[in-house]
């Protein structure tokens, strides 16, 4: 082979790689049948799967594509005033290995969604009602943050963590969409505070740089599930 020759092979080595590797890089493997509606009794045999076993396309109907979750607003009557209402693939079965999902988050007056991640999917969310203060925070510690009013969206890169709050006196209301059928939510706090076996107080001490007296008052305030 020529010296000529190879930039071209390497170029097309490159883009071959690149192309096997797309798939890996999306929200949720790609399907390889027209749908696979979540067979949710076959969970509770042995066998375990990166997903959900689907269904035998002759037993699935179109209830199965189907839900009004999001039609009612959730309860915000709790401590951080906000209430999420998923439609994943847990709640809709149809949406087995079409790598989308829903929610619906409502905000009581000032109310907050807490920080957290979604470690399988980026978040696109779009005020349904009222007004919020979102951001989120990139691996380099930089604050992304802004008001999003009605009719308005926001982006919430993948794994990266963000809030948001409602910032009026009245009720407000959200649809999050997400590149994947369950992208899991990380609440912060949750995570440090009321993991079980718990975070040892020294290490959140010494990460928090405060006494382990305020690590064990604020643990107190999030029981381990």
């Amino acid at each position: 082979m020529g010296p000529r020759q190879l930039p071209a092979v390497l170029l097309a080595s490159c883009a071959t790689l690149l192309a096997l590797a797309t798939p890996l890089l999306a929200g949720d493997p790609d399907m390889l049948q027209d749908f696979c509606v979540t067979d949710y009794k076959s969970l509770n045999g042995p066998l375990r799967l990166n997903g959900f076993p689907c269904k035998r396309p002759e037993n699935v109907t179109a209830d199965e594509f189907f839900s009004a979750a999001l039609a009612f607003p959730g309860n915000t009557c709790n401590s951080v005033g906000s209430a999420v209402t998923a439609a994943n693939v847990e709640k809709l079965p149809g949406l087995n290995t079409l790598g989308v999902s829903m929610s619906r988050v409502d905000y009581a007056p000032w109310g907050v969604n807490p920080p957290h991640t979604h470690p399988r999917a980026t978040e696109i969310i779009y005020v349904l009602e009222g007004s919020l203060d979102v951001g989120f925070v990139t691996t380099a510690g930089k604050l992304f943050a802004r008001a999003v009013c009605k009719g308005e969206l926001f982006v919430f890169p993948r794994g990266l963590v963000h809030y948001q709050k409602n910032n009026g006196g009245a009720p407000a209301a959200a649809i999050s969409a997400f590149n994947s059928q369950l992208p899991g939510t990380q609440s912060l706090a949750l995570a440090l505070f009321a993991a079980s076996p718990p975070v040892p107080t020294d290490v959140l001490a010494r990460a928090l740089q405060v006494d382990g007296g305020v690590v064990e008052a604020i643990k107190s305030k999030f029981p381990p599930k």
